[in-house]
């Protein structure tokens, strides 16, 4: 007994002077940079961990993720970047602005990104299909359905002379966001209100604001701090009474008018299996980045019902859901 003591002394006292790699197995780490919230995020989340398991990889079994929230306030996402990069990280994984950021940091570190805008356009990649250097992946092309948004509106609402955009003053994209939207409106003869959110209480004011700007119905911008705020987003409109449209499916099935855009359930899902190919050693170069072309249109009649507007059949058959 008093020998099997002291061997189990001997080997606690060796295991305390080792290094943490001799210790644990090593395993690499995932940077998981976002500008958004990490509640707001957490069927994003979700998806992008049942992605990077599908390529082999399990959190807290042979790959650990280190996760960093900005809240909605980009300009710390410089500082969490060049964090990540100095711990080292295997990949990191950003949305919009995050990836921007990510980019600025290093050269050498592979970035997966994820965005609503065209990658090229961004700044991102400067080719689709062989991006080369150390960035690749995924994009819905939301901005670039930001007008078809806009003719949705109008043709749910035709008698409307104004439109009100939300925007993020924050997001380095807004005044593209802006701009595409004016130019379409333009075309349909209707007038661009601009209100602009960065904060919760800025999304409350923003709200309130909708009452006096004139305008018919809100089309909500693409930005990340508002994905992460989709719930409350919907809230605001159904509790104020606005008829709003936005570009993910969780804004209509939380009460929202509609919505009109491609999935970021998906996108960060191919996020996760591009991070876990590259930990498996696939250059991030030679990774072509993948575009969605999926958009839905979801209608919610309920939340027409409650505001009076009657939604026309044409619009209700391209529907490829309604929530009655």
């Amino acid at each position: 007994m008093i020998a099997r003591r002291r061997f189990i002394a001997t080997l606690s006292a060796t295991v305390a002077v080792l290094p943490l790699p001799a210790r644990a197995q090593s395993i690499p780490t995932v940077g998981f940079l976002n500008g958004s919230s990490a509640e707001g995020y957490a069927p994003m989340v979700l998806a992008f961990k049942a992605g990077l398991k599908e390529a082999g990889y399990g959190e807290g079994q042979n790959v650990a993720i280190e996760y960093r929230w900005a809240g909605g306030h980009y300009d710390r996402l410089a500082d969490m970047a060049a964090e990540l990069v100095r711990r080292p990280v295997a990949v990191i994984v950003a949305n919009t602005p995050a990836n921007l950021a990510a980019k600025a940091a290093t050269s050498t570190v592979p970035i997966v990104f994820t965005t609503s805008s065209d990658p090229v356009n961004a700044g991102l990649v400067p080719n689709l299909n062989r991006p080369g250097g150390n960035v690749t992946g995924v994009s819905q092309l939301n901005v670039e359905v930001g007008p078809k948004r806009l003719e949705l509106a109008r043709e749910l609402l035709p008698a409307i002379r104004a439109v009100a955009l939300l925007v993020n003053p924050g997001n380095p994209q807004g005044d593209a966001v802006s701009k595409s939207a004016q130019v379409a409106a333009a075309k349909l003869g209707l007038d661009v209100r601009v209100l602009k959110a960065g904060t919760d209480s800025e999304l409350e004011r923003a709200f309130t604001d909708f009452a006096g700007s004139g305008a018919g119905v809100l089309v909500i911008g693409t930005d990340a701090f508002f994905n992460g705020k989709t719930a409350q987003l919907a809230g605001l409109s159904v509790r104020h009474g606005v008829p709003a449209i936005y570009q993910y499916d969780e804004f209509a099935d939380n009460g929202g008018l509609m919505s009109y855009g491609g999935s970021i359930k998906d996108a960060y899902h191919t996020a996760g299996l591009y991070a876990g190919r590259i930990l498996k050693g696939e250059k991030p170069g030679d990774l072509p980045v993948q575009q969605s072309t999926k958009v839905e249109l979801i209608v919610n009649l309920k939340t027409a019902k409650a505001l009076g507007i009657n939604v026309p059949l044409s619009l209700l058959g391209r529907a490829d859901r309604i929530i009655e």
